[in-house]
């Protein structure tokens, strides 16, 4: 059965998120990504390139995904603490929904890769992190928050805790729910 330009592609993409759902954290090879489409290896590198390709179509995928709703939430709402809180629990709820992707945001599913995939994951997580510190700047100019703190260490801070939800997530086999503590530990960071 043929299929439309990118439709093959985005298949692709989706076995292999599929594929990293699984808490056993088996390394995905491209033998077992063709045997799961029912195609040669040679049919998978019609359309990428390299393996690395295809996780880094993954990671844009990642990028646009978290972007779009960051970014809809930094237009749409005006106080920058409620900014900070509405994104972490987007990205947090991100995890919950998207369990292989998160693989790759943590890096697990990396090992063993193209070492430029993790820099661009890397790249994504400091992307976030400059996001949540131009939130809490415009959260003390709200009088939200003192002026004089120090943005990029509370920044840091809310980046490396959802960065550490995303890992004990699939540390723990998916699970440790991102989201289970979050009414109770949003207080604490806020």
């Amino acid at each position: 059965m043929a299929t439309k330009p990118g439709e093959r592609k985005l298949q692709i993409l989706q076995t292999i998120a599929q594929m990293l759902e699984n808490p056993a954290g088996e390394k995905v090879t491209t033998a077992a990504l063709a045997a799961k489409l029912d195609v040669s290896e040679a049919a998978l590198y019609r359309h990428f390139a390299s393996k690395a390709q295809m996780y880094e179509g993954l990671i844009e995928f990642i990028e646009t995904s978290l972007f779009s709703v960051i970014n809809q939430i930094a237009e749409g709402e005006e106080s920058g603490t409620k900014q900070v809180e509405l994104i972490i629990a987007s990205l947090l709820r991100f995890a919950q929904k998207n369990r292989g992707l998160t693989r790759v945001l943590v890096g697990d599913a990396l090992v063993h890769e193209n070492p430029r995939l993790q820099v661009r994951i890397n790249q994504l997580v400091a992307r976030i992190e400059a996001t949540l510190k131009q939130c809490l700047k415009v959260a003390a100019t709200q009088s939200g928050l003192p002026a004089e703190q120090d943005f990029s260490a509370r920044a840091d801070l809310l980046a490396s805790y959802v960065v550490g939800r995303w890992l004990r997530f699939v540390k723990s086999g998916f699970k440790d729910d991102p989201l289970a503590l979050w009414l109770g530990q949003w207080p604490l960071l806020a």
